[in-house]
């Protein structure tokens, strides 16, 4: 009976420990949602710029800050977020902008803008030549690195 103690003792412990392993801590962090969204905006500026026939804008003076947060709480992990990207070009006018961010256990991602709070427009927006074209930096999607450093 004690050896029976002891085996069931042992299993439990290894059982225990298997499953605080498996659930150790999401590599889906803040830090890294932040830099991702962030840095795919700030790549679809210029192209968004150039399909309304817009001026480009200096990419130095681009500046783009990514702040994300789970609206169920808790500082990490797969699925919804928001994210609020603020941003301004040349004329160092602060700009604001909303997502709704739906991310995936392996890092990708699809950020829609929140059509109340958003300054980027609606899905479809007006070129300068009276074309309509799809809006790139309503919705985006893109992947970032779950392995490297948080």
């Amino acid at each position: 009976m004690r050896r029976f103690r002891a085996v069931l003792v042992r299993a439990g412990v290894a059982a225990a420990a298997a499953a605080t392993m498996a659930c150790g801590t999401s590599p889906i962090t803040s830090s890294r949602l932040e830099r991702a969204v962030g840095r795919t905006f700030a790549n679809l500026v210029p192209l968004q710029l150039a399909r309304l026939d817009l001026p480009a804008v200096d990419r130095a003076a681009l500046k783009v800050i990514a702040s994300c947060y789970r609206p169920s709480g808790g500082g990490a992990g797969s699925g919804a977020w928001v994210c609020t990207v603020i941003w301004s070009g040349d004329n160092g006018v602060l700009l604001r902008d909303t997502y709704d961010v739906a991310v995936t256990p392996d890092g990708c991602y699809t950020a829609a803008v929140d059509p109340v709070e958003g300054q980027v427009g609606g899905s479809i927006t007006r070129t300068q030549r009276g074309q309509d074209v799809r809006n790139l930096l309503y919705t985006f999607e893109g992947c970032f690195d779950t392995t490297g450093p948080p």
